[in-house]
């Protein structure tokens, strides 16, 4: 089960390269910002070069490989929670119905482009370990290096950024010794819908981790906002 998981772990990322690679400028890290985000991915989660190095060549149609590109597909889960989910496929036809049914089957609605994008906004993501600093401290040192916003989350903060500035701030985290764990660009909500009971938060998140285990989907957005005492 683990092997099986790191596989799929694997071919997600090896997408997330090739998209990066054809739709970020090329297959060079050095000029290609989308590609230096994918690989820094793949280096945390441990993929092979030879992995990234495939997927950098398929991304840019090497060896008669299939052209991929990125789709983006809206919806609503139960309780009216909004979603975004971004899939990146070789074959529309296939994904977009495989989408579709998933959401419908599990009591959600598969929304027409537009629809629920617009409470969302992107921005950069760097997750960033606590070790023995306060919030304040790390708040302060956050907004030093540029940044918009962190929330803390127990051991690790997620600082955010505007998305054109999101190695500069991770830089300048490093710089003043901070450890980020990932960085990324993600859709972050600018409402949440909150979920005020148990049988609700159940189907919400049993409806996303149906979507996520789906080969051709990358990442999933939403913007639930569950009580702890519901998820217990």
């Amino acid at each position: 089960m683990k092997d099986a998981k790191r596989g799929a772990s694997f071919t997600k990322m090896g997408m997330a390269i090739a998209i990066a690679a054809r739709e970020g400028g090329g297959g060079d890290p050095a000029s290609n910002f989308k590609l230096r985000l994918a690989m820094d991915q793949a280096r945390a989660i441990n993929m092979p070069k030879e992995n990234v190095q495939r997927a950098i060549d398929r991304g840019l149609g090497k060896g008669g490989a299939v052209a991929i590109e990125t789709v983006v597909y809206e919806g609503y889960a139960p309780g009216k929670v909004a979603l975004v989910v971004i899939a990146a496929t070789d074959n529309k036809n296939r994904t977009t119905p495989e989408i579709r049914s998933t959401i419908e089957k599990s009591g959600g609605i598969f929304a027409t482009p537009g629809a629920v994008d617009w409470a969302f906004t992107d921005m950069g993501m760097i997750v960033v370990e606590k070790k023995d600093r306060s919030l304040d401290e790390l708040f302060e040192l956050a907004a030093d290096a540029g940044a918009d916003d962190i929330e803390d989350l127990g051991e690790v903060v997620e600082v955010y950024t505007k998305p054109t500035e999101v190695e500069k701030v991770k830089h300048a985290l490093v710089d003043r010794g901070l450890t980020p764990k990932s960085v990324e660009i993600i859709k972050k909500p600018t409402t949440l819908v909150e979920i005020k009971d148990a049988e609700t938060a159940k189907k919400v998140l049993a409806l996303i981790e149906k979507i996520e285990d789906l080969d051709d989907v990358q990442k999933v957005y939403s913007n639930f906002d569950i009580p702890d005492n519901l998820l217990n």
